[in-house]
């Protein structure tokens, strides 16, 4: 590797699997001390036995208000600094409206948009004052095309699609850079609830991408120079039409 992460400090939510974890696995490969945030403490002891002691655990449930709008003295005392903040954690949820369960979408909304953009004003005038840093978004394709089959799932990545740009025009002229990574289907934990039959089809024929390709794409975005930013990246297998 190339060492393109030397001296940086990231935290990302939902980092103790999928797209979090492998995100967390390429920035530490590049040079990065990286502080994995997920509510799965036993999780994240033996993932950062493994990935050694440029990882640091941060237990933390992304529900709690009050737990993540104080997570920022926490990220400091493991690793001293804060560089970049990756909002990755997120549910799913899909099917028709009509037949739907409002709980779960308030579990979903709560997580996918209450919960993002707390932990993004949680680190939010620590970087101002420090006139640098990059926030960074685990969006999805659905954020900028509706998707018949995932109404709420869709509204939910909209309103970070909305947030992210909105405020990332706030945020410009203090050095900070703020963008997306918007994959199309990826093997992960939120695809569980998938019917099965879906599932073996997509895997068939390669309609889904694996969490280190939406790695690497964050990767690249993150080692742009300092006067570019990636303010949305799409990714999607070949094979998906949108």
């Amino acid at each position: 590797m190339t060492q393109r992460m030397q001296g940086q400090v990231a935290a990302i939510t939902g980092a103790a699997s999928g797209i979090g974890l492998e995100c967390a696995r390429i920035l530490i490969e590049e040079g990065a001390e990286v502080v994995l945030i997920d509510r799965d403490s036993a999780r994240l002891s033996t993932l950062c036995d493994e990935l050694g002691p440029q990882a640091h655990a941060l237990e933390l449930d992304l529900l709690d208000g009050a737990a993540v709008s104080a997570m920022l003295p926490r990220i400091l005392d493991l690793a001293g600094k804060l560089d970049i903040f990756h909002a990755n954690a997120g549910a799913y949820i899909g099917g028709p409206v009509a037949e739907g369960d409002p709980d779960i979408w308030d579990k979903v909304l709560n997580l996918n948009v209450n919960a993002a953009f707390r932990s993004v004003q949680a680190v939010l005038p620590y970087m101002i004052e420090r006139k640098c840093g990059d926030i960074l978004f685990t969006s999805s394709v659905a954020g900028v095309v509706p998707v018949v089959w995932e109404p709420v799932y869709t509204a939910s990545k909209f309103a970070v699609q909305a947030f992210l740009h909105s405020t990332r025009r706030q945020v410009a002229e203090h050095g900070i850079r703020m963008g997306a990574v918007l994959p199309g289907p990826v093997v992960t934990a939120l695809l569980d609830d998938w019917p099965k039959a879906k599932m073996d089809e997509a895997l068939a024929n390669g309609s889904l991408m694996q969490p280190r390709e939406v790695a690497e794409a964050v990767l690249f975005m993150l080692t742009r120079p300092r006067n570019v930013v990636v303010r949305d990246m799409v990714i999607l297998p070949n094979s998906v039409d949108l």
